[in-house]
């Protein structure tokens, strides 16, 4: 079981360091361009593909976005609470506790760790954290809703476009599949580079307090996680997939956010960096009881 859980956890770790490693000798994959080939055309691409490809039902994926969606909230209630009683800022911190990395890091362990059909609940849960961190995330970090910045972004499309052809159950033409397929397999080996790149480039601030909300999003994330599948009777890839993303570090978007409203956006970078050191001791740990159920 170790070695199982080593060859899906090393591939990614050893591409974020070459990421990591990449940046520090002076290449950092930060460029506008870069970002926004991964955001805006091959993560929608990846989306779309996933849904073809993967065959889960209409109902499952409706399962996976139905238990994301009450983690997410869950999330944001617990964490406030538990933010409020420590004394820290909700507007600096809540943002990084509700939502985890559930796109540079769960998508490739997702599929890894369980196949296509991983992955695709993987996207499920990604596409909606996504839209909710780009809505209730920017809200939190900004004070107010920014739906017009939701409404531009191209993953919304790609999660409605892959959803009504799922349940339609409608192929693209060969053609189509094959090019949005192509076009989506950068997806994965370019999120870990970036994310290799953006912890380059963040350092740890204020380490107690960044150690507290890691461990805050990393083991209320897992409890959370748990919970919601147990309650909602989740089983199988599905079940697992959720407890894995849940239990994620702390998404680098929410960096971005902090950094844009002027939220201690090195507290948050402290917090990104920790929980993300810490989850490569605590995903093998969580990888091995879940594959092992």
């Amino acid at each position: 079981m170790i070695a199982v859980v080593l060859s899906i956890v090393l591939p990614v770790v050893l591409t974020t360091a070459v990421g990591f490693l990449w940046s520090r000798w002076g290449h950092p994959l930060n460029s506008k361009d870069v970002t926004e080939l991964v955001g805006n055309v091959a993560t929608p691409c990846l989306i779309v593909s996933t849904f073809q490809t993967s065959k889960l039902s209409f109902e499952a994926l409706a399962a996976m976005a139905g238990a994301t969606a009450l983690c997410i909230v869950l999330f944001a209630a617990i964490g406030a609470m538990i933010l409020r009683a420590a004394g820290l800022s909700l507007r600096t911190f809540l943002p990084s506790i509700s939502f985890p990395n559930a796109g540079n890091l769960g998508l490739p362990l997702s599929l890894y760790a369980f196949g296509p059909e991983g992955l695709g609940y993987a996207i499920a849960y990604f596409s909606v954290s996504s839209v909710a961190n780009f809505t209730l995330g920017q809200m939190i970090a900004a004070g107010k809703a920014n739906w017009a910045g939701l409404v531009r972004q191209p993953i919304l499309y790609a999660v409605l476009i892959g959803v009504a052809l799922a349940y339609a159950q409608v192929q693209l033409p060969a053609w189509a599949g094959t090019t949005v397929s192509l076009i989506g397999s950068l997806t994965v080996p370019l999120m870990l580079l970036m994310l290799g790149s953006a912890l380059s480039r963040l350092k740890v601030a204020a380490f107690g307090r960044a150690l507290f909300v890691s461990l805050v999003r990393l083991g209320m994330g897992a409890a959370v996680g748990i919970g919601v599948a147990t309650a909602l009777g989740l089983t199988g890839n599905l079940r697992a997939v959720l407890i894995l993303q849940a239990a994620n570090p702390v998404a680098v978007y929410n960096y971005f956010f902090a950094q844009r409203w002027g939220n201690e956006p090195e507290a948050v970078a402290g917090v990104v960096v920790l929980s993300t050191l810490l989850s490569m001791a605590t995903v093998p740990l969580l990888l091995t009881w879940l594959m092992a159920g």
